[in-house]
């Protein structure tokens, strides 16, 4: 085996390690910038939690948690105690029929006025105002020294069922003292992991896609096969990607069977699915690009359908060109020179433009990909000359390789 057989065949193997290393770090590269978006962004957090003020299942459970919070704290017969004699009669109209048992009828009045308070716009600025407090206060204790229970409290929600329950004609709610209906969020047992995690996310959140992209262009450079390398690091990205949808959609089927009996099922998945909305969009957004970026390499390869697509793009560019009797020029030979390298310039600033936009809808994926198109062809226009510009040297000599990289 010569020198250069052998040259080339360490870095082929390194070249592979590499791309290999990029694949398995894409998954956690793509984790790591969703929490600490999640995590150091309280505005976008309390954006992806309004939808859920809105889900019958989680305003299902919020009033079944405030009506039983509210009814833990009422003592029925000291409350009829502090009504006037003139108001028992109302009292007892409003809280249902007379063969019920009263803290029956109550339960059910608070209910009624709670629910009617969680399905009304009213509640989506509590709610708001709700996950706002309670991003604080996790961040606060993933970045404090001390372990404290987080909490979410219910109270504002109490407040102004009270205030719908004396609207609604029983003005014994007035007598109802200050309920604080709380819930755990994250239990002192788990903070001190947890801040562990949310130091690391905070780091890994910004330096790890980098780390990841720099890996993968190593391996391209690093083989001696750049085109095919370029391929395969970029569906290899996109892989990775896929396989962490793939373990989303397999935990969501899981987590439901591990919850505590108390928490609520549909309501725990909305709030699962809203959590990994950002998640998924973050996914779909590499799996995209990597996909750009295998068919552009792909497409500027040697193969017979490559070669055939790019003449007929050349071709339908040439006619237009001589329809409207454009003729080469020093300009011309310039930018015909360079057309390669805008296109991919074009193409790198479509990909930096979608990566960068807030959660990108297909559309704009679309308009995006056609305003690339437009602006390459436009390039086409103004450097070619409507014939297919063959590889470089070093690039057959390339594709003619043994290894795949």
């Amino acid at each position: 085996m010569t020198d250069d057989s052998q040259r080339h065949r360490v870095r082929a193997c390194f070249a592979v390690l590499l791309i290999v290393l990029a694949a398995l770090l894409t998954p956690v590269s793509v984790v790591a910038v969703w929490a600490h978006d999640e995590i150091g962004d309280a505005d976008r957090y309390v954006d992806t939690m309004q939808p859920l003020a809105a889900n019958r299942a989680v305003q299902g459970t919020v009033t079944d948690r405030v009506t039983d919070a509210v009814m833990r704290h009422i003592d029925v017969d000291a409350l009829l105690d502090t009504v006037a004699p003139a108001d028992r009669q109302e009292l007892r109209e409003a809280i249902g029929p007379p063969d019920e048992p009263i803290s029956q009828g109550l339960r059910n009045v608070v209910h009624s006025a709670v629910g009617s308070l969680v399905a009304g716009p009213a509640f989506r600025t509590v709610w708001s105002r709700l996950n706002r407090t309670t991003h604080a206060s996790v961040v606060h204790a993933l970045a404090g020294s001390k372990g404290k229970k987080v909490t979410v409290d219910l109270a504002p929600v109490v407040e102004s069922a009270k205030e719908r329950l004396d609207d609604s004609g029983v003005a014994a709610a007035t007598k109802i003292p200050e309920v604080h209906a709380r819930f755990t969020v994250l239990e002192p047992g788990a903070v001190g992991p947890a801040r562990t995690g949310f130091r690391l996310v905070r780091i890994a959140g910004v330096w790890l896609p980098l780390v990841t992209l720099l890996l993968a262009a190593g391996g391209v450079l690093l083989a001696t096969r750049r085109r095919r390398a370029l391929v395969a690091a970029a569906l290899a990205l996109a892989g990775g990607a896929l396989l962490l949808d793939l373990g989303l959609m397999a935990f969501r089927a899981l987590y439901p069977d591990r919850l505590p009996d108390v928490v609520p099922r549909p309501a725990a998945l909305a709030v699962f699915d809203a959590l990994v909305v950002l998640l998924r969009t973050g996914i779909r957004m590499v799996v995209v690009a990597g996909a750009v970026v295998a068919l552009g390499g792909w497409l500027g390869g040697p193969g017979s359908w490559p070669t055939r697509v790019r003449a007929g793009w050349t071709g339908g560019i040439g006619a237009v060109r001589a329809a409207a009797g454009l003729r080469p020029g020093p300009r011309w030979v310039r930018v015909s020179r360079a057309t390669t390298w805008l296109n991919w310039l074009v193409l790198a600033g479509a990909l930096a433009v979608y990566l960068r936009w807030d959660s990108p809808a297909p559309l704009v994926a679309a308009v995006i990909a056609l305003c690339a198109l437009t602006v390459m062809a436009v390039v086409e226009l103004l450097g070619g000359d409507g014939t297919e510009r063959r590889p470089r040297p070093c690039e057959d000599v390339g594709e003619r390789q043994s290894s795949w990289v």
